[in-house]
């Protein structure tokens, strides 16, 4: 009990001392087939996890349900409005499973690395990583950016969704995180007096 304790204090003092701008810095994609332009009835889903930390985005893609294969996945941007339009691949998710309809994928990607971007995405924002990163932030931030994930059945698109922020925990929240620590501690301090009564 007092490695779950300790375990628990320390993700709630991590969480307390994290800057405040950290949250922000982790987007969510839903994505699924009433999701695509145009929509489509896929049972398809996908709950994806974008971490970006200064110049590195780790993806985290797991899919479901797919009607057929996988044939490709990738990030696009920008669309003129948020959350709706078509835009063009930014980022290929290389070596995402293929032929598959469901799975996960991970990876990390250096966004100062050139390679990183589809090279027409590359050539329209500046033609330098640094730009092309700089105009992929803003429209992530403005929401004008999506996963897509592309199968045989629909080759331009079976699921996709929208990077969003992941939402800042509420103050409530912190509120029953502490009366969830303090639950615990009573529980902890009174099971090994009761621990030892059985042991007698």
């Amino acid at each position: 009990m007092k490695k779950v304790l300790s375990a628990l204090a320390l993700a709630a003092a991590s969480l307390a001392l994290a800057p405040p701008g950290m949250a922000q810095d982790i987007y969510r994609a839903v994505s699924s087939g009433p999701g695509e332009s145009p929509p489509n009835g896929s049972p398809g889903s996908s709950v994806a996890t974008f971490e970006i930390d200064g110049s590195l985005m780790r993806a985290e893609v797991p899919f479901r349900d797919l009607l057929s294969g996988t044939v490709s996945a990738h990030i696009h941007c920008c669309t003129t409005e948020a959350f709706t339009g078509v835009a063009p691949v930014a980022i290929p998710l290389v070596d995402f499973p293929l032929g598959v309809t469901a799975g996960a994928y991970s990876r990390t990607f250096d966004l100062g690395d050139a390679a990183v971007y589809d090279p027409a995405f590359l050539a329209a924002f500046g033609g330098t990583p640094a730009a092309a990163s700089a105009a992929l932030f803003d429209a992530i931030a403005d929401n004008e950016a999506y996963l897509n994930i592309h199968s045989s059945q629909y080759p331009g698109g079976e699921i996709r969704g929208f990077l969003v922020a992941a939402p800042i925990p509420e103050p409530a929240t912190w509120g029953m995180l502490g009366a969830g620590l303090a639950g615990l501690a009573l529980m902890a301090r009174r099971r090994p007096r009761g621990a030892v009564r059985a042991a007698r």
